[in-house]
C-alpha cells in the first residue's frame, strides 16, 4: 500500500512541506496517486469514501499553496478530509480509520497539528475559522485562514450566521465552496475556469479596486446604481451575486478537478485582502466508477473489491432499529392520512427511503437543518398533522431549544424518531447518542421510550403517536436481539414497565432499552429480578417502588450517560419515597467514547457483558444481606 513502485510521488509525501517541493507539472501524478490510493485504502477495512474521491485535486492544490500548518485550514463535515490526512503524515495508517486506536473519522485536533478544528457534525468551519481568522488580525499575524464547506452544509442555518458575521468585518478569510451537485456541472469548462482565473488575478483586482475610487466621487445615488449594476452583471454569467452582497468577493465557479486552476487561482486568492468566497464544481465519487454512478451507496462503505467493486457485506440476522422504523412509518400513513415524514437530510440512514417513493407528498428533506425540521414540525402539528421527525440523537442536540420552546412548551403531537441512540461505534466521539436519555428527560410534557427490542420499538412508535403530545423513541443503530416483529400494533400503557425476570437473590436490576438482553443474561446466572423499563419519562414509580421494597439491592443499567439519566431517575423516585438501599448506577461514564466498533464502545464505557457481569458481581456481593453466623458448637 505504501510501496514507492506504485505511489512514487505519493510515498515521498510525509508532510505538506514536501509536496510543496514539487514542481507544479508534478501535480496531477500526486493526484492520480492519492485517488487510487484512497480506492486501496478504504477498500479493506470501510470508511467514509466518496465525498473523499471528490476532494483529491482540491486538497492538493490547498496545501501545495499556503503554509500549512502555519496557514489555518478548517475541514467541513470531515468526510471529505480522507486526503488531507494522506498528505499531513499519516498515509500509511489510513486503513487503520475509524477503528479502535485507528485514525479518528474526522479531523481531530488531538491526532494532528494539521487538524486545526475538530468536526464531525455539519457548517461548523466557517464559524471557526472566521474566529481564527480574527484572532490572526488582533496578534497581527500573517497567517491565511481557510474555510472548505460542501454544499450540503451551506444548506444549515450556522453557515450563514457566520457569513453574514464575515462579510461584515474587516478580515482576510477564504471559504471555499466545494459543490459537488451535479446539476451545476455546465458551469464547468474552459471558460469559467478562464473567468475564474481572470477575477482572482491582479489585474481584475486593480481594476475594481481603482474604479471603486474614481465611482466614490460621484453622487450617493449614482453610486449605488453603478455598484449593484456590476454585480448583476457578473451575476449574469457567474452565481456569486448573493455571496457578493453578503460582503464576499466571489469567484468561480472553478473545475474542481483541474489540480492546475485550482493552484493558479489559489495562489492569487492568497493575496487578496477581505472575505473571498471560491467556488469549485467537483463530483462526488470521481475517478471510481461505481462511486460515481452511485454516490450515495459509496458514502460510506463497508470493505470491498477495488476491482469489481463488489461489497464485501456482512450477512444480517434481522432487520435493523432504521428498517423497523421506515416499515413502521410507512405502515402508519398507509392508515393515517395525517401522518408526515421529515428529515434533516438523513433520507438513507433514518431508513425513509421506501416512505419518500410511496408518499412522496408526505415526505419532506429540509436538508442539514435541524432546527428548522423541528419547528416545521410544530407547525404542522398546529394544523392537525401527525410529525414524525427521523433525527440522529446527536443531530437533535442541534435543535435543543427549538425541541424545548417550539414543541414541548406548546404541547404538541411531534413524535421524534431518535436514531443512533447509545454508543455507534466506529462514527467516534462526535456522533456517540451518549445525552439524549438525560436532555430529553428533563423537558416537561416530553414521553420518553427506550425499546428493548425490534417488535417493542414498532409498538413503542405507534404509542407515541397515538399521544396527544410530544413522544420520543430512542433506539439504536444496526440490528436488534431478533425478535421477531408483530405486524399488529398495539399501544403500551404509558409509564408501564415490565418484569422480564423474577430472582430469588435479593438483587433487582432495571435496564432501559438495548441493554435489557444483556440484563437477562446476567441476571439468570446471578439470579437476580430483571426489569425491562421501557418508559424514561414517566417512569413507572410502582413497579420502582414495589422492586425496591423487595429487594435488597438495585442496580440500573443504560446506554446513556450516567449524568442525568434514566438511572438518576430511578434514584430520584427512591429518594422522594424516603427509600433508602443499596444501588448501583451503570451507564456510559463521564467522558467521551471514542471510535471504534460497538463491541469496542460497549467495552471501553464497561457496558459489555464481561464488565457488566463483572461490577454487578463484585456489588452483590458487598451489598447482599449477611447470613447470621452459625452458633458455637452447632
Amino acid at each position: 500500500m505504501n510501496g514507492q513502485d506504485r505511489y512514487p510521488l505519493l510515498h515521498s509525501i510525509d508532510a505538506p512541506a514536501a509536496l510543496r517541493r514539487l514542481e507544479e507539472r508534478d501535480l496531477p501524478q500526486v493526484a492520480a496517486e492519492l485517488r487510487d490510493y484512497l480506492v486501496q485504502a478504504v477498500s479493506q477495512q470501510g470508511g467514509h469514501f466518496a465525498a473523499g474521491l471528490g476532494t483529491v485535486e482540491l486538497t492538493v492544490a490547498l496545501h501545495y499553496v499556503f503554509d500549512t500548518p502555519h496557514d489555518r485550514l478548517v475541514w467541513d463535515v470531515g468526510h471529505q478530509a480522507y486526503p488531507h490526512k494522506v498528505l499531513t503524515g499519516r498515509r500509511d495508517r489510513l486503513p487503520t480509520i475509524k477503528h479502535r486506536d485507528g485514525l479518528a473519522p474526522f479531523p481531530a485536533r488531538s491526532e494532528s497539528e494539521y487538524d486545526t478544528f475538530g468536526v464531525g457534525h455539519s457548517s461548523t468551519s466557517i464559524s471557526a475559522a472566521l474566529g481564527m481568522a480574527i484572532a490572526n488580525r488582533l496578534e497581527g499575524g500573517d497567517r491565511r485562514v481557510v474555510a472548505v464547506i460542501g454544499d450540503g452544509a451551506m444548506s444549515a442555518g450556522l453557515a450563514w450566521e457566520a457569513m453574514n458575521h464575515a462579510g461584515s468585518l474587516d478580515v482576510d478569510l477564504l471559504v471555499i465552496l466545494n459543490d459537488n451537485d451535479m446539476s451545476i456541472s455546465e458551469n464547468v469548462g474552459a471558460l469559467s475556469n478562464y473567468l475564474a482565473r481572470m477575477l482572482a488575478g491582479p489585474i481584475y483586482g486593480h481594476l475594481r479596486e481603482n474604479s471603486k475610487k474614481v465611482l466614490r466621487r460621484m453622487p450617493a445615488a449614482a453610486w449605488e446604481l453603478l455598484r449593484r449594476s456590476e454585480l448583476h452583471a457578473k451575476g449574469m454569467v457567474l452565481p456569486g451575486t448573493l455571496f457578493e452582497e453578503m460582503g464576499f468577493n466571489y469567484i468561480g465557479p472553478l473545475d474542481g478537478h483541474d489540480v492546475g486552476s485550482l493552484v493558479t487561482t489559489l495562489a492569487n486568492m492568497r493575496k487578496l485582502r477581505g472575505p473571498q468566497l471560491l467556488h469549485v464544481v467537483t463530483q462526488k465519487g470521481k475517478g471510481y466508477a461505481p462511486a460515481e454512478a452511485d454516490p450515495i451507496k459509496w458514502h460510506g462503505p463497508g470493505p470491498f473489491d477495488p476491482a469489481s467493486g463488489k461489497m464485501r457485506k456482512s450477512r444480517a440476522s434481522g432487520p435493523s432499529y432504521s428498517q423497523v422504523f421506515g416499515q413502521w412509518l410507512c405502515d402508519m400513513a398507509e392508515r393515517d392520512p395525517r401522518i408526515l415524514g421529515i428529515t434533516p437530510a438523513m433520507r438513507e440512514g433514518s431508513g425513509l427511503a421506501e416512505f419518500e417513493k410511496r408518499f412522496p407528498d408526505r415526505y419532506f428533506d429540509v436538508a442539514i437543518a435541524e432546527q428548522h425540521a423541528v419547528t416545521l414540525a410544530a407547525g404542522l402539528a398546529c394544523e392537525g398533522m401527525r410529525p414524525v421527525v427521523a433525527i440522529y440523537s446527536t443531530f437533535l442536540q442541534r435543535a435543543y431549544d427549538q425541541l424545548i420552546h417550539d414543541v414541548a412548551l406548546q404541547g404538541l403531537p411531534v413524535t421524534f424518531a431518535i436514531d443512533r441512540g447509545g454508543l455507534v461505534g466506529s462514527d467516534g466521539a462526535t456522533h456517540q447518542g451518549a445525552y439524549d436519555l438525560s436532555y430529553l428527560r428533563c423537558i416537561p410534557h416530553m414521553v420518553v421510550m427506550a425499546p428493548a427490542d425490534e417488535n417493542e420499538c414498532r409498538q413503542m412508535l405507534y404509542t407515541a403517536v397515538t399521544l396527544e403530545g410530544p413522544a420520543a423513541v430512542r433506539y439504536p443503530r444496526g440490528q436488534g436481539p431478533g425478535v421477531p416483529v408483530e405486524r399488529q400494533m398495539t399501544a403500551l400503557e404509558v409509564g408501564t414497565a415490565q418484569i422480564r425476570r423474577e430472582g430469588g437473590s435479593g438483587l433487582a436490576i432495571l435496564a432501559f432499552g438495548t441493554l435489557v438482553a444483556a440484563a437477562e443474561r446476567i441476571g439468570a446466572e446471578l439470579d437476580a429480578t430483571v426489569v425491562n423499563m421501557r418508559f424514561v419519562k414517566p417512569l413507572d414509580e410502582e413497579t420502582v417502588l414495589d422492586v425496591a421494597r423487595r429487594h435488597a439491592a438495585l442496580a440500573t443499567l443504560e446506554d446513556n450517560a450516567v449524568a442525568g439519566g434514566a438511572g438518576t431517575a430511578v434514584l430520584e423516585c427512591l429518594q422522594q419515597h424516603g427509600l433508602a438501599l443499596p444501588t448501583l448506577s451503570l451507564g456510559i461514564p463521564d467522558r467521551f467514547i471514542e471510535h471504534g466498533s460497538r463491541e469496542d464502545n460497549l467495552a471501553s464505557a464497561g457496558l459489555d457483558d464481561a464488565s457488566l457481569r463483572a461490577e454487578l458481581g463484585r456489588f452483590w456481593l458487598r451489598e447482599r444481606p449477611q447470613r447470621p453466623k452459625p452458633a458455637a458448637g452447632s
